[in-house]
């Protein structure tokens, strides 16, 4: 991946976990796997995990995959994966029923966010500056003129 790719999605995963401090929740980067519909798994540029679902893999050897809708996932686009990632991924986020879905754009410095509503369907927001509030992780909010700054 590009060195943009990269430093968001790591930039990313600290502004949240900086934030998450004695939270129920653990913040993966580029690891942990999300199961797919159809029996397959994809692996998130960032994801917070409910601590409690991280409990069984701890002593395990057993893959660390979830299966249950998490409360946040982004992708960071890519040129080489981001036609990938509108296609397919977010597809897959929607329909494991994930609670906030971002796309984090290195060039264009935008945010978009995907957010579950009670009945099942999602608002899309276009962020291009400014704060973010995640509402699924209570108090958590991306300072995206900051997130953008690590590049």
């Amino acid at each position: 991946m590009t060195m943009p790719h990269n430093s968001l999605a790591f930039e990313l995963a600290r502004h949240i976990s900086n934030q998450l401090d004695g939270e129920p929740y653990v913040v993966r980067s580029q690891s942990g796997h999300v199961a797919t519909a159809s029996g397959g798994y994809r692996i998130p540029d960032v994801a917070v995990l409910p601590l409690a679902s991280t409990r069984r893999f701890r002593e395990s050897y057993e893959l660390e995959e979830y299966a249950e809708p998490l409360p946040f996932v982004a992708e960071v686009w890519s040129p080489s994966t981001g036609d990938f990632d509108v296609e397919t991924k977010f597809p897959e986020y929607r329909q494991r029923g994930d609670a906030v879905i971002w796309r984090v754009h290195p060039y264009e410095r935008t945010v978009i966010a995907w957010e579950r509503r009670p009945d099942g369907s999602y608002d899309e927001r276009l962020h291009p500056t400014g704060r973010v509030t995640i509402p699924s992780l209570p108090g958590v909010s991306i300072d995206l003129d900051a997130l953008f700054r690590a590049l």
